[in-house]
């Protein structure tokens, strides 16, 4: 008889755990279930680390864990002393895009001149599907009008790294993923502050300008000097593949605790709705994305590719955006929610398709 892996007692252990925890809301006893949770999150974390067709969830157990912790134990997160711990979002965001741009050549965009109609359609459905979805979401939600305004942000967000390692994972276009994101993600200092303008502007005040200005130096700055030290170092400095890419998961889990503890009285009173209104924006990116494609005549590999594009958003970004705006507490927490909830998507709809591998190629 087989004996136990460590991973398999941790599941084990989590899923013992769950059961108190559910009994603990049965029993209304849910306000202290704060370590029971996050302990529970933490033991998915390990267990699904030991199976290969889990290893991808990983990430999302140990971001939930986090989120638990600042939902119970706020205090922790959000000062330190005199410091703000708020004032980490933006540094945190500037790393996340100078590792991004280590990891990119300028030869990456040679992907435009070689398949320019799978980019544009890209391009279009990012810029198109997402934030007119937010758009009527934040209408239909009701919600105070700094929240609602998180919702837009969100779709008016670039792509990130994260739909990069789903493409890879579902079999679809790499190449294609990475090109779309990183023109989606130039683009983001012009045309976020516009589309927010147009679409956002009865919510919120929006300054063009000085949106154009926080998101250049979040986006464009970073990722310069990142492309440069990439061409310049040749062969030498290959430890910041490796490092980076963990560096910027920790990023992005800090970045999601802080607002979540920064706006933990209003999530508790809008959570589930506003996660409910997230998840359907999310779904309907990956849905709209795919069939977008479809009708324009890209075969399935590269309609997969635009369907994670278009879906999966650079939370942390938008995360970065609000707090230059001064709103990291309402403004901040649809991309907050939406930064766990699409992780979880993605990965489910990569597994899928990992199993069903594109007859049609290019």
């Amino acid at each position: 008889m087989k004996k136990p892996t460590i991973y398999s007692i941790c599941l084990g252990m989590a899923a013992i755990l769950l059961l108190v925890v559910l009994g603990m809301i049965f029993t209304q006893n849910i306000e202290r279930a704060g370590l029971l949770i996050m302990a529970f999150f933490v033991l998915l974390a390990v267990g699904f680390s030991g199976y290969k067709f889990l290893n991808s969830y990983v990430f999302t157990a140990s971001i939930f864990a986090g989120v638990a912790l600042a939902l119970y134990y706020p205090q922790y997160f959000v000062q330190i002393g005199d410091f703000k711990l708020t004032a980490l979002i933006i540094p945190l965001i500037q790393l996340i895009m100078f590792g991004m741009g280590t990891s990119m050549r300028i030869s990456d965009f040679a992907e435009v001149i070689k398949a320019p109609k799978g980019v544009m359609v890209g391009v279009t459905a990012q810029l198109g599907i997402m934030p007119i979805m937010g758009f009527a979401l934040a209408k239909f939600s009701n919600f105070p009008p700094e929240i609602a305004a998180g919702i837009v942000l969100i779709g008016c967000s670039p792509s990130g790294v994260a739909s990069n390692v789903m493409a890879y994972l579902a079999k679809a276009n790499l190449a294609l993923s990475i090109t779309i994101t990183s023109i989606s993600t130039l683009l983001a200092p012009f045309v976020t502050p516009i589309l927010m303008k147009f679409l956002a502007g009865e919510f919120i005040e929006i300054d063009v300008l000085a949106m154009m200005w926080s998101i250049v130096k979040m986006i464009i700055l970073p990722l310069g000097v990142g492309l440069l030290i990439n061409r310049l170092r040749g062969d030498k400095g290959k430890w910041l593949d490796k490092a980076l890419p963990i560096i910027s998961m920790l990023g992005i889990g800090l970045i999601i605790v802080v607002i979540t503890a920064a706006g933990r009285d209003s999530l508790l009173d809008i959570g589930g709705i506003l996660m409910l209104l997230v998840l359907i924006h999310n779904l309907f990116g990956y849905t709209l994305g795919y069939w977008y494609a479809r009708l324009l005549r890209l075969n399935e590999q590269d309609s997969r590719t635009i369907a994670l594009e278009v879906g999966m958003q650079n939370a942390g970004l938008a995360s970065g955006i609000a707090n230059s705006l001064g709103k990291i507490a309402t403004m901040g927490l649809a991309p907050a929610v939406f930064g766990p909830l699409m992780n979880i998507t993605g990965s489910i709809l990569a597994s899928y398709w990992h199993k069903r591998p594109p007859k049609e190629r290019q």
